[in-house]
């Protein structure tokens, strides 16, 4: 498994990935990320041709918009390798996150407080 920018023609499988995650993301946000480079992919095998998506992440500016793992790839470190290839060259990121996935952004070390949304929380990580 390797970390890489989206290229535009996988845009269909980022979406099919969060769709399947049920975030809720414009496609042209996604189609926007694969040409700056702010939409990464997590893609089977070990070389940067080929394979298929197995995570996406959406950031913009240096908050996570979206992030998502296969339903039948979860617990593999893929979500922490997109977040960790996401923090390279940025001082920090944050994220909004429903109380489910609390546990995923703690062990990755983010700050977390609630929002006033019931059962929201932000975190930060520098």
């Amino acid at each position: 498994m390797h970390v890489r920018t989206a290229k535009a023609d996988e845009v269909p499988a980022v979406m099919n990935v969060l769709d399947g995650a049920v975030l809720s993301i414009a496609v042209e946000t996604v189609r926007a990320g694969a040409e700056d480079g702010s939409t990464l992919v997590a893609m089977s095998g070990d070389n940067e041709t080929g394979g298929h998506v197995l995570g996406a992440l959406v950031l913009d500016g240096t908050h996570i918009e979206a992030v998502a793992v296969r339903r039948r790839r979860r617990g593999q470190g893929i979500g922490t390798a997109l977040v960790e290839a996401a923090l390279d060259g940025r001082d920090r990121l944050t994220a909004e996150f429903d109380a489910d996935v609390r546990p995923f952004y703690e062990a990755l070390g983010f700050d977390i407080e609630p929002l006033d949304e019931p059962g929201r929380y932000r975190g930060e990580r520098e």
